[in-house]
């Protein structure tokens, strides 16, 4: 493990399992995507209760293809310039996937105390093009399922979870990212688990993993393990390089894989550990005149610490003492995102006001949560705060 100086804001999570899992690989000699991706797949659907998994590269393409695969689908009545809801803060590729799947963004405020998008206004944002809900489990927080679901139904909505930030938390006794029609996980170094890069999408729909399989290899049939989306011909030679959606590459590599095997193993530990932290976060400041924290709904796995100054204007003084005793910090992900520069390109609406995510955007900060006790910075942290 990485030797731990002040407050860091991740830290790897691998021990000796890894790198022999990595080494394993090398002496097999095969490092393409291959048996240790598929065993992977297959243990991470089973541990979260899906009934499929699509390991990709990132969890960014996690997001990418699984819209991408719910265009393709003649299941499913999406197509280009259809709308979906979205709350106001989350990371980069919440948006661009939509952008790149040529649908259209209608941007929702957040609940100032779950971070996630607000269920009180979801409903009302709806429009005639409105086709989908995209929600997005900000920083380990399960969103209101029983009313999200409610509204899916009432209104003939697909759901889709962008669980990248939310491995390991459940609602109501389920885990999250088995929500919707698909959900995505991100095993990137700062997540709960880490596979150097990585992501995951999981669904319990055959038809939709069979066309993922697809369109992670450039769209060509050779992956497709059935005949339930397209009919091969007989002849082996043809199918060989045979293409029948528009793809891209987003393969994973064996070591990633394998090293996600060993990680799978320990993530349940690691949970633990996070949500012990969570607690400490919640006795230090739940009370709290000078902070808005993150309250749970369900079972979070607390990706981080997100603190928002009730005093405006504060927000300067507090980063300076943060960074000269060691702690490291970030925006609460990415603020507003409608006050990114990028949005320009995007075809987007915004129901009613941004205020809750404008609040958060010029006060918020969050810093790091790890698979160890972290009471002592927090502590710190705390008496910073409230000097």
């Amino acid at each position: 493990m990485t030797e731990r100086k002040g407050y860091p804001l991740a830290l790897d999570s691998w021990g000796e399992e890894e790198k022999r899992a990595i080494m394993e690989v090398i002496d097999s000699n095969c490092f393409t995507i291959g048996a240790k991706v598929k065993e992977f797949e297959e243990t991470f659907a089973r541990y979260f209760g899906s009934g499929y998994g699509v390991m990709v590269n990132s969890g960014s393409s996690a997001n990418l293809l699984a819209f991408l695969a719910l265009l393709l689908s003649k299941e499913y009545d999406l197509k280009p310039g259809d709308e979906v809801l979205v709350p106001a803060v989350s990371w980069a590729t919440t948006y661009s996937v939509l952008h790149q799947n040529g649908l259209k963004i209608r941007f929702v405020d957040i609940d100032i105390d779950s971070l996630n998008v607000d269920v009180d206004q979801l409903e009302a944002a709806i429009t005639p093009k409105t086709k989908a809900i995209f929600a997005v489990n900000l920083l380990g927080n399960p969103n209101d399922f029983s009313a999200i679901q409610d509204i899916c139904r009432k209104h003939s909505l697909l759901l889709i979870e962008d669980n990248c930030e939310a491995m390991g938390a459940k609602y109501e006794g389920k885990y999250t990212g088995t929500f919707g029609t698909l959900g995505t996980f991100s095993t990137y170094f700062s997540h709960h688990m880490s596979t150097m890069e990585g992501g995951m999408i999981l669904t319990d729909n055959p038809s939709l993993y069979q066309i993922l399989l697809s369109i992670r290899s450039h769209g060509w049939t050779r992956p497709f393990m059935d005949h339930s989306v397209y009919e091969k011909k007989s002849d082996d030679f043809y199918e060989m390089f045979h293409f029948v959606y528009p793809g891209y590459n987003l393969r994973p590599i064996e070591m990633e894989a394998a090293v996600g095997l060993a990680q799978l193993k320990k993530l349940p530990g690691f949970i633990e550990a996070r949500r012990k932290n969570g607690e400490s976060y919640l006795e230090i400041f739940g009370n709290s005149s000078k902070v808005i924290i993150q309250k749970p709904l369900g079972e979070s796995s607390y990706f981080g610490f997100p603190f928002i100054l009730k005093e405006a204007g504060k927000r300067k003084e507090v980063l300076a003492r943060l960074k000269n005793e060691g702690t490291e910090y970030r925006p609460i992900v990415s603020g507003n995102f409608t006050r990114n520069p990028v949005v320009d390109y995007y075809d987007y609406s915004v129901f009613g006001t941004l205020a809750n995510a404008d609040f958060l955007h010029e006060n918020g900060l969050f810093v790091g949560n790890h698979h160890f006790d972290c009471r002592r910075n927090l502590d710190r942290i705390a008496s910073l705060l409230h000097d």
